[in-house]
């Protein structure tokens, strides 16, 4: 079975927060820069249930795991 690979708006969907693009948008500007000593689901905006899922997705390697390393990145950077 070849991987399944999933957009900004399906990660957001699945998280169970708003999933169009003035909300993402939104989204990753409230919460840059992340510190980079905090891991993406250990972040302090998460639900349980949200950073359970994030840290499965990257221990598992699963699907679902390059849209949540893109988020990673899209949540470190800085704007100069």
């Amino acid at each position: 079975m070849s991987p399944h690979y999933h957009r900004f708006s399906e990660l957001f969907a699945q998280l169970g927060l708003p999933s169009d693009v003035p909300s993402i948008a939104g989204f990753i500007q409230r919460h840059t820069p992340l510190d980079p000593r905090t891991r993406l689901e250990e972040a302090t905006f998460w639900t349980p249930a949200q950073a359970a899922f994030l840290h499965e997705q990257f221990v598992a390697d699963a699907d679902w795991a390059e849209v949540t390393d893109q988020l990673n990145l899209a949540l470190r950077k800085t704007t100069h």
